[in-house]
C-alpha cells in the first residue's frame, strides 16, 4: 500500500508509504484520493494526521511521469480537497517536504516539523513551476517576499527558518505525536489556506527576484514564470492563480529546458558504484593527504567536514606552516558564511594534523595525493607512502592530467593505485573523477565511490587517457576556440558567444582566473608527444612570454587595471594577428552562432571519441562531468544531451564541411558515424553501464 490508513479513537492517520522518499506518483495519488473518501465516510473524527517517514514526508512529485500525459487524479484535486475537508488535516512533517510534498503540508490547517526538517518547492530546478498551488497558497501564507525567496531560487528552508516565517506552526522531535495530542481545546487550528486574503503586493520583492534569477539563472524560463504566477497572486482569486499555475507547469514540463534538466537530475541520481565493486571498499576513518597547497587543504577540509580524520603531509616546516594556513582560511571564511558552527569548526581543527612525519599517516586507509603535476615528483610520495602506510590502504592521486599506471607501476601492488581527480575548489565543487587504471582493484575504485558519497560528492568512473574525461574534452574545446582566434575572432567574441550559449563565463575569461601559466606547463609536457602533423598554435604560448598570466598578473587575455573588472586588451589581438600572418592564415570574421558551432561540435566529436575508446561508460557520465566540472549549462542537459537534441545526422554533416579546412582535428568520430547510420541518439548508442 503505497498510503495507508487507520483510526485511533477521534483521530484519523493518514500515512505515506513509497520508498525511499515518497514520491508523489500516480499510485500515491490513487491512494490520497481514497484516504479522502474513507476520511470522509467516517464519524467523530476531530483531525486527519498526515505524515511520512523519518526520511521523508514526501520528496515532491515523481519526475519519471514528466515525460508522459497526466493522469487522474492529479495532485492539484488532492490537494483541494484536502483543503476543504470538514475535518482539519494536520501536516507532521519529518526529512524533507518537497514540491508536492509542501504543496500536501500547505492543504493542511495545522503543520508540526521536526526540527531537522527541509521544507521547499524546488520545481523550477527541475524547469517547472509548483503545480498543485505552491505559487499561490504560500504567498497568501508567508507574504510574497518570503514566497519568492523559497520558489524562485528553489532552495528548501530550515524548520527554523520555516517557523520564522510562518511557514509551520511549531516544532517537535515526533511531529506525529504532538499532532495527535494537540488540546483542540486551547489550541484552535487555523483556517485553511485558501480563505485567506491576497498578499499584499510588493514590487520591491518582485523586481529583486528577478534580478536574482537573471544572474543565478539567466536563459532559465521557470523562475521567471513562477516570479510572475507569486507576483499575479496579488491580484488574482485564488481560482484563477490555480488556473495559471496549471496552464504555467504543463507547458513547462514539455519544454527542452524541462527536459534537459529532467535527465541531468535523473543522470546525477544514477551516479553510483557498478554492481561488480559495491562492498568492496575500505572503511574510511583516517585519510592522508598529500600536499598543503590550493588543492591539497581543499581536500583536507571536505574531509574533515565529512567528519574523517586528515594527516596533511608536506616536505618541510614552511609548507607544513602553509598548510595550516591553508585549511585554516577555508575553515574561516565558512564559519563566516554560516556554512560551519564554532563546534564544527574546532571538531575539524581536532581532527586535523599538518606534518613532515609520514610516520603520523601510518594508521591511515586512504591516501590522496595532491603535490605538484610531475611525474618525478608523486612516484617519490607513493614510494614513500607504501613505505609507511598499511599494506591494505588505498594510494590515490589527484593528477589533473599524468598517467595513472605509469604511477601505479611505481608500487610494489599497483592495484593500490588510483586516480581521484578533485576538481578547483576542492570543498565546494561536486564533481569526482575516478580514474581506473589498468590494474585497480576492485577496493580501490569502491573505496573511491564510497569516499564520493561521504563527501556529497557526484561520481564518474574513468578510463585512463591525457586528461581523463572532463580535461580531454577541455582541451579540445581551447583548441578549437585558439584556432577561431587565430582565423578571425577576438577572445572576448569567442567567450560572448559561450556565454550566450549558457556559461557563465567563455573560455578566455576562465583561462584568466585559473592562470595561463598552468596550461602553459602542460604544453610543454605534452611537446614530446604532440602530433607534428596537428597545428600548434602557440598565441598562449607568447601570452606567457610577456608574463600576461591572467588576474593574477593584471593582465592575461583580458587586462584588470587596479583589480577592476576585466578590459579588452589590443595586444592580445594584434598577437592573433601577427600569428595569422605568420602561419599564412588569411583571417575572417566570425558570428557568435559560427563560433558556438565550431566549438560545440569540436567538443561533442572529442566526447564520441571518449565513449568509443570506453575512456567514458555512459553519454550521461559525459554529460555530468561537463556540468559539474566545466559549467556546461545545467538547462541543456550536458554536452551528449545537448548534441541528441541536434542529431548526430546534422553533427556529422558539419564535421565533414570543418574537415575540407583541417581533416586531422576534425575526423569525425565512429561513434557519431554509427549514430547517424542507425538514426540513433548518444543516449541510444551509449546507455549507462553499455
Amino acid at each position: 500500500m503505497s498510503v495507508e490508513v487507520r483510526r485511533e479513537g477521534t483521530v484519523a492517520f493518514v500515512t505515506l508509504s513509497n520508498p525511499p522518499v515518497n514520491a508523489i506518483g500516480l499510485e500515491v495519488r490513487k491512494g490520497l484520493s481514497e484516504a479522502l473518501d474513507w476520511v470522509n465516510g467516517q464519524n467523530g473524527l476531530s483531525r486527519v494526521i498526515l505524515s511520512g517517514s523519518e526520511r521523508a514526508f514526501a520528496a515532491g512529485a515523481d519526475a519519471r511521469e514528466f515525460d508522459a500525459d497526466p493522469v487522474a487524479p492529479h495532485l492539484p484535486d488532492i490537494v483541494a480537497r484536502i483543503d476543504a475537508c470538514e475535518t482539519p488535516w494536520v501536516a507532521a512533517i519529518s526529512g524533507v517536504a518537497l514540491g508536492g510534498g509542501c504543496e500536501l503540508a500547505l492543504a493542511c490547517r495545522y503543520r508540526i516539523a521536526s526540527p531537522s526538517a527541509k521544507i521547499g518547492l524546488p520545481e523550477v530546478t527541475l524547469g517547472v513551476v509548483p503545480g498543485a498551488g505552491g505559487t499561490q497558497r504560500l504567498p497568501r501564507l508567508v507574504g510574497l517576499k518570503a514566497a519568492l525567496d523559497l520558489v524562485a531560487t528553489g532552495r528548501p528552508v530550515s524548520a527554523n527558518r520555516a517557523e520564522e516565517i510562518g511557514l509551520i506552526h511549531g516544532q517537535a522531535d515526533d511531529p506525529v505525536m504532538l499532532a495527535q495530542h494537540l488540546d483542540l481545546g486551547t489550541i484552535a487550528l487555523e483556517v485553511a489556506i485558501s480563505t485567506l486574503p491576497k498578499p499584499t503586493a510588493n514590487s520591491d520583492a518582485v523586481e529583486g527576484a528577478r534580478a536574482l534569477a537573471e544572474r543565478k539563472m539567466p536563459n532559465q524560463i521557470a523562475p521567471k514564470r513562477a516570479i510572475d504566477l507569486i507576483a499575479a497572486s496579488a491580484t488574482m482569486t485564488l481560482e484563477d492563480g490555480m488556473a495559471q499555475e496549471r496552464e504555467a507547469f504543463l507547458a513547462l514540463r514539455r519544454g527542452d529546458q524541462a527536459h534537459a534538466l529532467r535527465h541531468i537530475f535523473f543522470a546525477e541520481r544514477g551516479a553510483r558504484a557498478p554492481d561488480r565493486i559495491k562492498g568492496a571498499e575500505q572503511p574510511l576513518d583516517h585519510v592522508a593527504v598529500v600536499g598543503g597547497g590550493t588543492m591539497g587543504a581543499g581536500i583536507a577540509y571536505a574531509l574533515l567536514n565529512a567528519g574523517l580524520t586528515v594527516t596533511l603531509l608536506e616536505t618541510d616546516a614552511e609548507g607544513v606552516t602553509r598548510a595550516n594556513e591553508n585549511v585554516e582560511k577555508i575553515v574561516a571564511a565558512s564559519l563566516k558564511r554560516r556554512l560551519i558552527s564554532d563546534a564544527d569548526a574546532q571538531s575539524h581543527r581536532a581532527k586535523f594534523l599538518a606534518t613532515t612525519d609520514y610516520g603520523a599517516a601510518a594508521k591511515a586507509t586512504l591516501a590522496i595525493e595532491a603535490a605538484f603535476e610531475s611525474m618525478e615528483v608523486k612516484k617519490t610520495i607513493f614510494g614513500m607512502l607504501q613505505t609507511h602506510l598499511p599494506a591494505n590502504a588505498i594510494l590515490a592521486t589527484n593528477t589533473s592530467y599524468l598517467d595513472v599506471n605509469e604511477i601505479a607501476a611505481c608500487v610494489q601492488d599497483p592495484s593500490r593505485v588510483v586516480g581521484f581527480h578533485f576538481f578547483a575548489p576542492a570543498h565546494i565543487m561536486k564533481l569526482l573523477e575516478i580514474v581506473e587504471g589498468s590494474q585497480s582493484s576492485d577496493a580501490a575504485l569502491a573505496t573511491g565511490f564510497a569516499l564520493a558519497k561521504r563527501l556529497r560528492k557526484i561520481p564518474v568512473l574513468s578510463g585512463v587517457c591525457d586528461g581523463f574525461i572532463g580535461n580531454r574534452i577541455l582541451a579540445r574545446y581551447r583548441e578549437a576556440a585558439d584556432t577561431v582566434l587565430l582565423e578571425g575572432a577576438a577572445p572576448w567574441e569567442v567567450d560572448e558567444a559561450m556565454v550566450e550559449f549558457g556559461y557563465a563565463m567563455g573560455p578566455y575569461e576562465a583561462q584568466d582566473l585559473s592562470g595561463l601559466d598552468i596550461a602553459h606547463a602542460n604544453r610543454r609536457r605534452q611537446d614530446a608527444t604532440r602530433d607534428p602533423n596537428r597545428r600548434y598554435i602557440p598565441i598562449a604560448d607568447r601570452m606567457v612570454e610577456l608574463g600576461k598570466l591572467g588576474k593574477k598578473t593584471g593582465a592575461g587575455w583580458y587586462r584588470y587595471p587596479g583589480g577592476a573588472g576585466k578590459v579588452e586588451d589590443p595586444i592580445v589581438a594584434d598577437l592573433a594577428i601577427e600569428e595569422a600572418h605568420l602561419a599564412k592564415v588569411e583571417r575572417r570574421e566570425f558570428t557568435a552562432e559560427e563560433i558556438r558551432e565550431r566549438l560545440l561540435i569540436a567538443m561533442i566529436n572529442e566526447a564520441a571519441d571518449i565513449l568509443d575508446e570506453g575512456i567514458a561508460a555512459s553519454a550521461a557520465d559525459i554529460d555530468l562531468v561537463t556540468v559539474f566540472g566545466y559549467g556546461f549549462p545545467r538547462w541543456r542537459g550536458g554536452l551528449l544531451a545537448y548534441a541528441d537534441t541536434l542529431g548526430a545526422s546534422k553533427i556529422l554533416e558539419k564535421l565533414k564541411s570543418f574537415a575540407q579546412e583541417d581533416p586531422l582535428v576534425w575526423t569525425p568520430s565512429p561513434s557519431v558515424i554509427k549514430c547517424a547510420q542507425e538514426g540513433s541518439s548518444f543516449a541510444q548508442l551509449f546507455g549507462k553501464g553499455t
